[in-house]
């Protein structure tokens, strides 16, 4: 959604959708607006907790039945076990999506990886499609002035018309773009604790053939999944960047990371905003 700086000053009932890298600080600024007015929309919880509840609780029992104990357990309904995700504890997700590589080293097969990935895309995308609807809830049920969306790392990987289309109608787009610096912490961050990510298809395919020849292996069961994961995430910050600034370009606004480091109340959220509206004219 497009609007001049004093539209969006007058905007009754603001609804604004935050585009970035994980760990650039989206959640941390969507914070610093009041949560007794903003509505926030998590897109990673919303995933984890409709679209992949139960094929995160699958992979989940089906660990857990191969422990004799608990097998028993199960079987017979003493026990059952439960998904607690919250916005901010997603490694249920994490656990879920896994690494590519080595079964021996706890990867997973490239089938069932890919499979995985494609089930995390459709959630993905089905969330984002949901903002239109909750926006109606977050007002018309619970009373919210306002409604931020906070969206998934790999949010600009979907390539959906459709939930492109519900993002830009309904809501502001802003991309909070890292700086070289940041990017390079990011990057260390993730290669000291790799952690499981959704990757492009194609993406994926062309960096493990690379990596397969790089390293003198015949197949991804082969691959150490920590060190292919270390190995990869700088490719991905490289790839994904121009995918956030197009949607940023063709939808919304940019501000950089260190101006959304720098807001610390409501006031200066939305100063921010309208200074990245008043730049794009």
């Amino acid at each position: 959604m497009h609007m001049n700086a004093d539209q969006f000053r007058d905007w009754e009932n603001k609804a604004i959708t935050i585009l970035g890298m994980s760990g650039v600080g989206k959640t941390t600024l969507a914070n610093h607006v009041p949560h007794t007015s903003w509505f926030h929309y998590s897109g990673d919880y919303r995933i984890g907790t409709r679209y992949l509840d139960e094929p995160i609780m699958d992979n989940i029992k089906q660990q857990a039945m191969q422990v004799g104990f608990l097998r028993d357990l199960l079987r017979s309904d003493s026990i059952y076990i439960a998904n607690n995700i919250t916005v901010h504890n997603l490694e249920p997700i994490s656990s879920f999506l896994g690494q590519l590589g080595s079964p021996e080293l706890g990867g997973l097969e490239m089938d069932e990886f890919l499979r995985r990935q494609q089930l995390h895309r459709e959630a993905e995308n089905r969330a984002m499609v949901d903002v239109a609807s909750f926006m109606e809830k977050a007002r018309g049920i619970y009373g919210y002035q306002h409604f931020l969306n906070d969206t998934g790392g790999s949010v600009c990987e979907l390539n959906s018309p459709e939930a492109e289309k519900v993002l830009a109608d309904h809501t502001l787009v802003l991309y909070i773009r890292a700086d070289e610096d940041m990017e390079q912490k990011l990057i260390e961050r993730a290669q000291s604790d790799p952690k499981p990510l959704y990757y492009n298809e194609d993406f994926l395919r062309k960096k493990v053939a690379q990596y397969l020849a790089a390293e003198r292996l015949s197949d991804s069961s082969q691959m150490d999944p920590k060190a292919f994961a270390k190995w990869i995430f700088p490719e991905l910050v490289r790839h994904r960047r121009p995918l956030y600034q197009s949607l940023a370009d063709r939808y919304g606004y940019t501000v950089s990371a260190k101006e959304a480091e720098q807001v610390g109340s409501e006031a200066d959220f939305l100063t921010m905003v309208e200074e990245a509206i008043r730049r794009s004219g």
